[in-house]
């Protein structure tokens, strides 16, 4: 081939190959933005301390993407740098240096373009370099101190220990301790059970959560002239629930009535109105609802008679209502995590009393975890006949042979409400809780 030749078809290559670099560089630098844009935004404050590994590792791949875009850009400099050789080499035999001066010729224009590329995806590649030793350095220091995590002996804490070897042995049997962010070392058992649950101190490296603010005074309680909001409140579905709307609106002269004299004898005084959950035990579906297809053929009717009171009762009084008839219901509106039933609520209970019957008191004991024992003080038995103290002394009935299917609770005898005045002493069997 003669110089001639090669000329001109070097002279035909360059307009294409100018833009073919041109386009590499372009889609290189969005790719690069897209991809380093992708690692970083994933890192998140709130993200679980056991995640650190994965990031990195992401990251890691990162910059194994800038390396090898750095060797494409150096591999198509020095190969760019042969053709503007070539080119030059030509020019010069046949002395055209007028029409394509040595120092501004096409080629060395883009191999100027080429390289500033490749020097700021170097410089990219040596920050993000920096920025992963940093990363590494800390998931390692955070993973030396999962690793080296003990058991606190504080005298404060005498069950932690116990509860660490449970952990240890456990841990696997029910899904929310993984919900809760157990995975098997010890630093992740310490941080549930003196974060999740209160058997163990705070470990010193975790961030202390900061105190709660004081939450706003309770609205106050007015009371209500309307019972439609009611009606809509107890629902629809079952033979059971519409007995008790039937009996509420039946008797609702009485009770607007009454309640007109009650608002009359306290002459404006100030009460707060409690948030509470209403849990019909009884009509859920886990508890067997034997009633509900008895309504219409001569069932028993006391339970729901009381219920409906209840009801009308509460809402007249200016109170907030949530109606549960259902498990699915109940672990909702309390917070339950997903398992069975071992750990703790997920929230403060959001409650400030609940009614329910011994069905819904053995849901709540089954679903709440240490929850129950926590807040079992806010809890409202329906208890038609009352329970004497001691079937609801476990220890004391125990010792004594004492046996029920519904006793063993540990309540004070106030929290059941019977609907006989005489065993409504606060004492006995109970408060009176009205029929």
């Amino acid at each position: 081939m003669s110089w001639g030749t090669l000329h001109a078809s070097l002279q035909r290559c360059f307009p294409s190959c100018r833009i073919f670099v041109l386009g590499i560089g372009f889609f290189t630098l969005c790719f690069l933005m897209t991809s380093l844009g992708g690692q970083f935004s994933a890192k998140r404050l709130g993200d679980s301390p056991f995640t650190i590994r994965t990031e990195v590792m992401g990251a890691l791949e990162s910059r194994g993407v800038l390396r090898r875009m750095s060797d494409m850009l150096e591999l198509l400099m020095k190969r760019m740098d042969i053709l503007a050789r070539l080119e030059n080499s030509t020019d010069f035999h046949k002395g055209d240096e007028a029409r394509f001066p040595l120092d501004r010729s096409p080629a060395a224009g883009l191999m100027e373009r080429i390289q500033a590329i490749a020097q700021n995806v170097s410089d990219i590649a040596i920050k993000v370099d920096q920025i992963l030793r940093n990363s590494l350095m800390s998931a390692k220091m955070g993973d030396g101190r999962r690793d080296q995590c003990e058991v606190p002996r504080d005298p404060k804490y005498p069950d932690c220990a116990g509860k660490v070897e449970w952990m240890r042995a456990r841990w696997t049997s029910d899904p929310c301790y993984a919900f809760f962010g157990v995975d098997g070392t010890e630093c992740s058992f310490l941080i549930y059970l003196s974060e999740v649950e209160w058997f163990c101190p705070p470990l010193p490296w975790r961030n202390q959560t900061a105190a709660a603010p004081s939450p706003p005074p309770p609205p106050r309680a007015a009371f209500r002239s309307d019972l439609a909001r009611l009606l809509e409140l107890v629902g629809t579905g079952k033979e059971s629930l519409s007995f008790m709307k039937k009996r509420i609106r039946h008797l609702a002269q009485q009770w607007l009535r009454a309640a007109r004299r009650l608002e009359q004898k306290l002459k404006g005084r100030q009460r707060d109105q409690k948030h509470i959950l209403v849990h019909i035990g009884f009509l859920t579906e886990e508890s067997g609802d034997v009633f509900s297809p008895r309504v219409l053929k001569g069932g028993p009717l006391g339970e729901m008679v009381q219920w409906a009171d209840i009801l009308a009762a509460l809402f007249l009084l200016g109170h907030s209502l949530r109606v549960t008839v259902s498990l699915k219901e109940l672990q909702s509106n309390l917070g339950v995590p997903p398992g069975r039933g071992n750990c703790p609520l997920t929230n403060p209970l959001p409650f400030d009393l609940i009614y329910t019957d011994y069905h819904g008191l053995q849901q709540m004991k089954q679903h709440m975890g240490l929850s129950f024992k926590k807040y079992r003080c806010r809890v409202r038995v329906i208890d038609t006949f009352g329970t004497e103290p001691a079937y609801n002394h476990e220890e004391y009935a125990t010792l004594r042979g004492f046996r029920t299917n519904w006793g063993y609770w540990n309540l004070h005898p106030s929290q059941f409400m019977t609907m006989f005045r005489k065993l409504g002493t606060g004492t006995h069997g109970g408060d009176f809780g009205g029929l």
